[in-house]
């Protein structure tokens, strides 16, 4: 499957000033998805998954501003909030000319891609959604508790360090007291980004180190840590825009497709179930793997959408 048409193109076009870097591939005749990734991501976690889908479908998948190799400017230059990221995802989907489209969306691709179906329901023919939320049940567990705290207050003394997931900052620190940026600095190191890709996997052997060694030394420039702080109180803005997006499945029912990665400590199977309270049209899989599901579960992913398009779209 798929494996007819393995050219993918790697383009920049450009959206207000900024390069927007996207990997294309597939017939623009065939049904399009749009992918759009996690954090610390890019388009670069979709790539075994455009070659398994590029015979049948045209696949285009993005980078946002400040990830993989779009514009990365700095916080005093650029708006680094979701309402902006859907912002230019929106108008790169008017430049490269997509007028109906599946939408892939995955940890912070399913507040962006939620914006725009909302937006633009007429547009979407289906949802694909992987470890991506859009209910309370899906932040309420130990890993965003001290990520509401920074929501309240940037700069206080974190007192919720002592749950099982962030004790491991307080270690890896050896700081009693941190403030809630401080603690959430965390997440931007070497060790964070490796556990975001093997925890909660089969086979920690099936998991390729390119992927945090691709990932990491973009976290890293100048100016980065600023942009993902400055991202990561923006999702403060996400929860309470859930209950405009569950009106959205029940009024417009989007088919929906939902392969989620089961032991993911970040979005835990918790948030995948309650999709099935709005939608009708619902295909589910929970896999036996972690947060970014692709890398090992890339091949039966890709045989689920392709069924879910075929036949049940």
């Amino acid at each position: 499957m798929g494996l007819q048409d393995l050219g993918i193109k790697y383009k920049t076009v450009k959206i207000d000033g900024l390069d927007i870097f996207y990997r294309e591939a597939g017939d623009p005749n065939n049904p399009t998805i749009l992918l759009l990734h996690g954090f610390p991501s890019s388009s670069h976690m979709f790539r075994d998954l455009i070659t398994e889908l590029s015979g049948q479908y045209h696949l285009i998948a993005p980078d946002y501003p400040g990830y993989g190799y779009s514009s990365a400017p700095a916080v005093d230059k650029f708006d680094y909030s979701f309402d902006n990221l859907a912002n230019v995802v929106d108008k790169f989907i008017d430049t490269v000319g997509l007028k109906k489209y599946s939408l892939y969306l995955m940890d912070y691709g399913a507040p962006i891609g939620f914006r725009i179906a909302t937006k633009y329901p007429e547009r979407v023919e289906s949802l694909i959604i992987q470890n991506g939320n859009a209910y309370d049940e899906g932040i309420d567990n130990n890993f965003w508790e001290p990520i509401k705290a920074y929501w309240k207050d940037r700069g206080a003394v974190n007192q919720g360090l002592d749950n099982a997931w962030w004790k491991n900052v307080k270690a890896a620190y050896k700081k009693p007291n941190m403030t809630n940026d401080e603690a959430l600095r965390f997440l931007l190191t070497l060790g964070a980004t490796k556990w975001q890709y093997t925890n909660g996997v089969r086979n920690v052997e099936d998991i390729s180190p390119d992927t945090w060694n691709h990932v990491q030394p973009l976290l890293d420039r100048e100016g980065n840590n600023a942009i993902q702080l400055q991202l990561f109180y923006s999702y403060g803005t996400n929860p309470p825009l859930y209950p405009q997006w569950q009106e959205y499945f029940r009024k417009h029912q989007p088919p929906t497709l939902i392969v989620w990665g089961k032991n993911d400590e970040i979005f835990p199977e918790a948030g995948a179930h309650p999709y099935k309270r709005d939608l009708k049209n619902v295909e589910f899989h929970l896999l036996d793997t972690g947060h970014f599901a692709l890398e090992e579960d890339s091949q039966s992913i890709a045989e689920h959408i392709h069924y879910f398009l075929k036949y049940k779209n």
